[in-house]
């Protein structure tokens, strides 16, 4: 036999939810979703108008002016509508006191030549004398109510009468009570006066006292304003719409003149980006012979004057890289012809008597140091002249450093200078797209000025690199640099020491060449130092070319500033970054390859020279 079994629905209540509950949360998520989407509207307008405003002088200048306008307009409105409603009502209550008064003494010379013996000749003969209350008022909105005052005794009294639907509860109790306690008075007091489904109507009572055979009695008269109140309504709304009206004219008004005055100013600004752009051709339109007109065609002779200028500055810089550039191609023959005759006699110094030696001795060095010079001189002008381009491929930036540490390893041993590299990249191999010839001839100049200028303490050449950029940092604890010495180490021919002969030294162009080296690859250079606490240049460029770097993955000092490797960190280093496109190129590498490689006419190689040593 087959059982049915009845389950109890509320064993399921925990794991099943009811039908109200998902309706809820449906509720619930469109809400969050609704308010979510204003919000992000909101964000935008807000974020649309903020920005018009910060960009458009004519948009601030309308909307301040409307801002004004419209608070002028709210004040002066809001004071002749007050001043109009408080005329209107105290106009209204001296007539209903008038009237009051007038019917208050008709109505009791009635009640006082009254000769009554019984109730219902009282009731009726106070129905019909109030009745004439009810005609004769402004409007005709007069109604009335009359209420024996309470503690009284007497067989021919009436309780109340009214003109129908007026009741004691809508007197307010305070006017009652001054009507009460003032037999010869006359009191007025603003109500809400109902009106039935209409709603209510504002009105005003005014209250007296009244005999009738010696009873005496409150005696009411409500006065309708709702005609007063209408009237009022439509002046309000002509202020109101004369008011809406007049911000639009003043909009429109200021609209015209900020775009009169705006437009011309908007226009200069255009031409003048263009200007600033390299469109020196660009001129304003000029019409009229107003201010705005005289503006414009001042303009023009400015940007005609200008572009004279920059076209004659053009020219002579030309020229300038022109003739550069041919003096120290034409020099190169010459010179090779000098270099040959000084090796010739260097060569057999021995041979001379010591004054002769010691001037071939200065002469083969001084046509080394003129040859190197005049290569830093070739190079600069190729960047000048826009023409130096990269030859990319794929390195391990290692290697190169590792040709730099080499290449500096005679100098670094006649110093007892140690150098090493410190990285914290577990395969010590990073491939980066790179012009190694360029990159060799950046190392070389920061290493070999790193170990001159260390006096004889190590040399650190930190290195690291992320998935964007590589950077090695060359870190010297030696003499260290001052904050001036930074900010001007990367100018041309610039030295430390303005006082030293021009004789010794780099040809001051190294660092200016290394740093142009690094902007052809859209690199940094830069460059820190302290003095007695050391120096520090750090090298960064974007792994792949394309890349544009955001930051450097060493920091600059790689090791906080420390003098030496076991001092505190110093307070008053000074950090120059050069820019995310790097500047002006290192340029004494060229002239550190010139001086320690072999392989030019003279025995050197311009392109492996020795490295430029830093004024500091």
């Amino acid at each position: 036999m087959n059982t049915v079994k009845s389950t109890d629905d509320g064993d399921d209540a925990p794991t099943r939810p009811s039908a109200a509950a998902s309706a809820v949360a449906v509720v619930r998520k469109a809400c969050l979703t609704a308010g979510r989407a204003v919000r992000r509207t909101a964000r935008r307008f807000s974020a649309g108008w903020s920005m018009r405003w910060r960009t458009s002088l004519q948009f601030r200048t309308v909307a301040t002016t409307l801002l004004i306008a419209s608070v002028a307009v709210v004040g002066v409105g809001g004071y002749l509508a007050g001043q109009i409603s408080s005329g209107l009502f105290k106009e209204r209550l001296v007539q209903a006191q008038h009237e009051s008064a007038r019917g208050t003494t008709q109505v009791q010379e009635n009640f006082a030549n009254a000769s009554l013996s019984d109730q219902p000749r009282v009731s009726t003969y106070v129905v019909d004398t109030l009745k004439l209350l009810e005609v004769g008022g402004a409007d005709d909105n007069r109604k009335y109510l009359m209420v024996k005052i309470p503690g009284q005794n007497s067989k021919l009294a009436v309780s109340s009468s009214d003109s129908g639907g007026i009741t004691a509860a809508i007197i307010p109790a305070e006017l009652r009570k001054a009507v009460q306690n003032s037999p010869d008075g006359q009191f007025w007091q603003s109500i809400a006066l109902p009106t039935g489904s209409a709603g209510v109507h504002p009105a005003v009572v005014v209250g007296s006292q009244v005999e009738l055979l010696n009873t005496r009695y409150e005696l009411y008269m409500i006065y309708d304003l709702n005609s007063a109140q209408v009237t009022l309504n439509y002046i309000q709304s002509v202020l109101w719409l004369a008011g809406g009206i007049l911000l639009v004219l003043i909009g429109v008004i200021v609209w015209y003149v900020t775009r009169t005055v705006v437009s011309p100013v908007s226009q200069a600004a255009a031409v003048s980006e263009k200007l600033a752009a390299g469109e020196l051709e660009e001129r304003m339109v000029v019409t009229g012979e107003d201010e705005m007109a005289r503006l414009a065609t001042s303009f023009n002779k400015m940007a005609t004057s200008l572009q004279d200028q920059i076209m004659a500055l053009a020219t002579l810089s030309d020229m300038q890289q022109r003739f550069v550039s041919d003096v120290s191609h034409e020099l190169r023959t010459p010179l090779t012809t000098v270099r040959m005759a000084a090796e010739v006699l260097y060569d057999a110094r021995e041979d001379f008597d010591p004054i002769n030696k010691r001037s071939s001795e200065l002469l083969f060095h001084q046509v080394e140091r003129f040859e190197l010079l005049l290569a830093d001189l070739l190079e600069i002008s190729r960047f000048d002249a826009g023409v130096a381009d990269l030859d990319v491929e794929s390195l391990d930036i290692f290697s190169v450093i590792h040709s730099a540490i080499d290449g500096a390893a005679p100098v670094a041993e006649a110093n007892s200078t140690v150098v090493s590299v410190v990285t914290r990249l577990r395969n010590k191999k990073c491939v980066v797209e790179m012009d190694s010839r360029r990159i060799d001839r950046i190392l070389r100049n920061l290493v070999f000025n790193a170990v001159e200028h260390s006096e004889g303490k190590p040399v650190k050449i930190f290195v690291s690199a992320d998935e964007n950029a590589v950077a090695v940092a060359v870190r010297d604890y030696g003499i260290g640099m001052s904050a001036d010495s930074v900010e001007h180490v990367f100018d041309r021919f610039w030295r430390a020491d303005s006082a030293r002969a021009r004789t010794t030294g780099g040809s001051g162009l190294g660092l200016s060449i290394a740093m142009e080296d690094a902007k052809l690859h859209n690199g940094w250079l830069d460059a820190w130092g302290v003095p007695g606490e050391g120096s520090c240049f750090r090298l960064t460029l974007p792994r792949h070319r394309g890349t544009v770097l955001e930051h450097s993955p060493v920091p600059l000092p790689p090791d906080g500033g420390k003098a030496g490797e076991a001092s505190s960190p110093s307070t008053g280093s000074l950090l120059m970054n050069t820019g995310a496109m790097g500047v002006v190129g290192a340029l004494g590498a060229l002239k550190s390859t010139l001086a320690h490689d072999p392989g030019s006419a003279s025995g050197n190689n311009p392109e492996t020279g020795s490295a430029d040593k830093v004024e500091q």
